[in-house]
């Protein structure tokens, strides 16, 4: 089966064309100011009309209130909802049986417990993103490019599926793929030449290093 690919933080219409033309399986769009990946629901609505069904479109948030998740869906009109802020299981399926999307719930990965945290959501969430944990300084949950030990999701079987985010890049998302047995990746800052910049050449490597790591063996040693 290959492997989902989303490639998320896109805020310009060169690079949301090139990850399109490249076959993206979904494309993310940042709502959350303390990102530098942030957009406006202006351009937000500019970037979505040129998806076209060409893509799933997913809005990241992070501890949004109602009013705001009403005025993405409004102008976006996301297939998803990601939510990488520290929503309870009750808020998360309050969210998701208020605006009718499915729902996949970001969760920072560190220690093997950590996967603990998955219990309470399993009947509220469609899907997982398991992302390293930031730093206590950090300003923002995600996108810092920090990967985690991928052995921890070795074998790891859950009655949703998961997608993997945190440190890949266009040279190990292959290896992070064969150690987990993830069904889905989920890149930002690893396609970026500075923050909140995509770079084209890397979008394009990591979907086509994502498509091929199914039949690829581990280096030895």
């Amino acid at each position: 089966m290959t492997t989902l690919v989303k490639i998320c933080g896109l805020s310009t219409l060169e690079t949301l064309d090139v990850a399109l033309e490249e076959g993206a399986d979904m494309v993310g769009f940042v709502f959350f100011p303390a990102s530098p990946r942030n957009i406006s629901l202006h351009l937000a609505g500019e970037l979505g009309a040129r998806v076209n069904g060409r893509a799933e479109k997913v809005a990241l948030t992070v501890d949004a209130d109602d009013r705001l998740l009403a005025n993405i869906v409004d102008v976006l009109r996301p297939d998803l909802l990601q939510l990488h802020g520290t929503e309870t299981p009750a808020r998360v399926g309050a969210i998701a049986q208020h605006f009718g999307l499915p729902v996949m719930k970001a969760l920072p990965i560190e220690t093997k417990a950590d996967l603990g945290a998955t219990k309470p959501y399993l009947k509220v969430v469609d899907r997982f993103l398991f992302d390293a944990r930031a730093p206590r300084d950090a300003t923002r949950p995600g996108g810092l490019g920090k990967p985690f030990d991928w052995h921890l999701l070795k074998g790891l079987d859950l009655a949703v599926p998961f997608m993997l985010a945190g440190g890949v890049d266009p040279d190990n998302v292959a290896e992070a793929i064969q150690i987990t047995g993830a069904p889905a990746v989920d890149v930002s800052s690893g396609v970026e030449s500075a923050p909140g910049l995509k770079d084209p050449a890397k979008i394009r490597a990591f979907i086509r290093a994502a498509r091929a790591s199914h039949g690829a063996s581990l280096p030895v040693g």
